[in-house]
């Protein structure tokens, strides 16, 4: 009978120490606002290259824009110790906006030569994913800290 009353003991305290380490995740997992900033203008400014119609102007923003995510995600590891892949949840609605925004202007662009539909695409989603990530972010947070 004592052993039991000490396995709950265990238990209880090996259960608060997961609550305190959880909370103290949350305190830490909610990115800087620049982060969500950066996001956004590195997405506009890759899409906003197509506007130029060369090569030589939108392959140096693709290397730009992924070597940029790669210094983010490394500064967001840094800074929160952890790193987590978006659920489907969150990606499904985020796949949904990037077509319907996209699919158009990549046809005005290409299939009827008005490659400026580019900049306000790249804007839209730009200020989305800034937006989204931000949003993202909290709840994770209060996921987290068990409020949702």
């Amino acid at each position: 009978m004592e052993s039991n009353e000490m396995d709950r003991d265990v238990a209880a305290a090996q259960l608060a120490a997961l609550d305190a380490d959880r909370a103290a995740l949350a305190d830490r997992v909610l990115q800087p606002w620049w982060y969500d900033v950066l996001l956004g203008l590195l997405l506009f400014g890759f899409l906003a290259s197509y506007a130029f119609d060369s090569l030589w102007v939108t392959f140096p923003a693709l290397l730009v824009f992924c070597a940029a995510l790669g210094v983010l995600v490394a500064a967001y590891k840094r800074i929160s110790g952890v790193w987590a892949s978006p659920s489907g949840r969150v990606m499904v609605p985020w796949g949904v906006l990037v077509l319907v925004v996209l699919v158009p202007a990549f046809v005005l662009a290409e299939g009827f030569d008005q490659h400026w539909v580019m900049v306000p695409a790249g804007a839209v989603l730009g200020i989305a994913v800034a937006v989204l990530s931000r949003l993202w972010g909290r709840a994770w947070v209060a996921e987290l800290r068990g409020q949702q």
